[in-house]
């Protein structure tokens, strides 16, 4: 199946849904007097998603699978500043056991979809993409 829409992706999917967990984990709690570490686990998993889409619309696998890995790392950040949380006492792990799940399941969906976009079947199968339906694709000549 060809994803038409980067919100098909699963790799999206599951980046989406944690950083909703997270902003639900910051919204209340000893969490909310420290603002910057709200703000960076904030950006940190909204990165996630971002990259994803930001990725896609490059429409080259090459180029996607490079902003997939950034959301891969973002992701890590995320998994990371969520532990940071638990020692700061704003969480307690069973608190932030969803959202880690969720960081370790986008993180290895991201990775798989990096080494397909990498492989030579993932390459071989990219399709020009476009947003608008109305928009030919270019042949050889006018690529140049």
């Amino acid at each position: 199946m060809t994803a038409r829409r980067y919100e098909d992706l699963d790799a999206w999917q599951l980046a989406d849904e944690l950083k909703r967990e997270v902003y639900a984990l910051i919204a209340s709690g000893p969490v909310v007097r420290d603002v910057k570490f709200c703000d960076q686990i904030r950006d940190s998993a909204a990165s996630n998603a971002r990259n994803i889409a930001e990725g896609f619309g490059r429409f080259r696998p090459r180029p996607f699978a490079n902003f997939v890995e950034f959301a891969v790392a973002s992701a890590m950040e995320t998994k990371d500043a969520l532990k940071d949380g638990v020692d700061r006492g704003y969480f307690t792990p069973e608190r932030v056991a969803r959202a880690h799940t969720l960081a370790e399941r986008s993180i290895k969906c991201s990775i798989k979809l990096v080494l397909y976009l990498k492989s030579p079947r993932g390459r071989r199968n990219a399709e020009p993409r476009t947003t608008n339906p109305n928009v030919e694709p270019r042949t050889k000549n006018q690529e140049r």
